[in-house]
């Protein structure tokens, strides 16, 4: 059980490519959107926000820096949260379009998925009939043949390529195997603590969302990192709260958001990412913790300061 004294970290991730525009009316799209859902979220108690861009004509995912300079800009004014900036765009996406937004923007954190895999969003299409763009349908059914490509030559590139920025990752492990690859990273002195491990339980292709997935999950970086890491978990889909409850009682630390979710309930569509924040922050109230302010999360996770970024 977490000490009761503990500080817990919320990432909410506002927006992002496992999900379509058409799946929720209320999956924010626009610059001004990703923006006020993000300020929305830092107001429920979210300390980092997780950004993904998109095209605000279809939503399309947006990996153009341009495409994150206008909500980047109105975030910073509006809000004293970390911000969080993906590398991993979309999986039809090269490795040199994914890190140019981090690159650009000197980000306090961004995200790295820690290895390839098979990544299975054609589910939704059993759930998901009409849609509104013409490009949501063939996106979704690619999946079954899509691989998302992160090499170890992908991940050296991302890592090198931000090395001077002052920059740490949000390092996503999808499996037992990316908290080996990252381990051989820090081994190599590639990329150096603290950690910020967010385990991800759910998506097809990945490891699942049973109670003992996510217990090997944190014995197993337990084993490697020791106390040179800070753990944090997201569930997809339904997975989101339940993966955040169990995660909270053993020390960890919780992602949310309408990139990994767009329910709140059985048959209850999320209206804000500010509500799973809230809910979220129920959680861990209820079990006697704190959530951690943004300078709080910045302390722990070593981070460099919102004063040091680039816009």
């Amino acid at each position: 059980m977490a000490k009761a004294n503990r500080k817990v970290v919320i990432t909410c991730a506002i927006t992002g490519s496992i999900h379509t525009p058409s799946m929720s009316p209320h999956l924010p799209i626009t610059p001004q959107e990703i923006a006020d859902a993000a300020i929305g979220a830092a107001e429920a108690g979210a300390a980092i926000v997780h950004l993904h861009a998109r095209d605000p004509k279809d939503g399309r995912p947006d990996q153009r820096p341009e495409a994150f300079a206008p909500f980047l800009k109105v975030i910073k004014q509006r809000s004293g949260c970390v911000v969080n900036i993906t590398t991993g765009g979309a999986p039809t996406m090269t490795v040199e379009e994914r890190v140019k937004p981090a690159a650009t923007f000197k980000p306090e954190v961004a995200s790295l998925n820690m290895g390839s895999m098979n990544f299975g969003l054609f589910p939704m299409l059993a759930r998901q009939k009409e849609f509104r763009f013409d490009w949501e349908r063939p996106y979704l059914e690619g999946s079954r043949e899509r691989i998302f490509k992160n090499t170890f030559a992908d991940i050296e590139y991302i890592l090198k390529t931000c090395a001077g920025n002052g920059t740490r990752f949000e390092i996503e492990c999808y499996d037992i195997g990316h908290l080996y690859t990252l381990a051989h990273f820090v081994d190599r002195r590639v990329v150096e603590p603290p950690l910020f491990v967010q385990s991800v339980f759910g998506i097809l292709g990945g490891i699942g969302p049973h109670p003992e997935d996510v217990a090997h999950m944190k014995r197993t970086a337990d084993r490697l990192f020791g106390d040179s890491y800070q753990w944090s978990v997201l569930g997809a889909g339904r997975n989101q709260l339940p993966i955040a409850a169990m995660a909270a009682s053993m020390g960890g630390n919780v992602r949310v958001g309408m990139e990994d979710s767009l329910w709140l309930g059985p048959g209850r569509l999320a209206e804000s990412n500010a509500q799973q924040v809230r809910a979220a922050r129920q959680i861990v109230e209820g079990l006697g913790l704190a959530i951690a302010t943004p300078d709080e999360a910045r302390e722990m996770l070593g981070l460099k300061g919102g004063d040091k970024v680039a816009f």
